[in-house]
């Protein structure tokens, strides 16, 4: 119960700091959104290179090591 009170408290709040404070919400997300897209982009090419050099190892002929199975 205690968890649900707290909850909409802070949900009021929140509610009415955005009301207070919108230009700066919107002056913290035109600075955030544009970092996140970069980053974003960054680890897109990173993951992308990663696994065209993993199809290029593949397209030589060197295959993983499998482990041996024990009988």
């Amino acid at each position: 119960m205690k968890t649900l009170i707290g909850g909409a408290i802070a949900a009021v709040l929140g509610l009415i700091g955005i009301a207070v404070w919108f230009d700066a919400l919107l002056q913290l997300l035109a600075g955030t959104v544009p970092a996140l897209l970069l980053l974003g982009g960054a680890l897109a090419l990173y993951l992308g290179f990663d696994e065209l050099k993993e199809s290029w190892k593949n397209d030589e002929g060197v295959e993983e090591e499998k482990p041996a199975e024990n009988e």
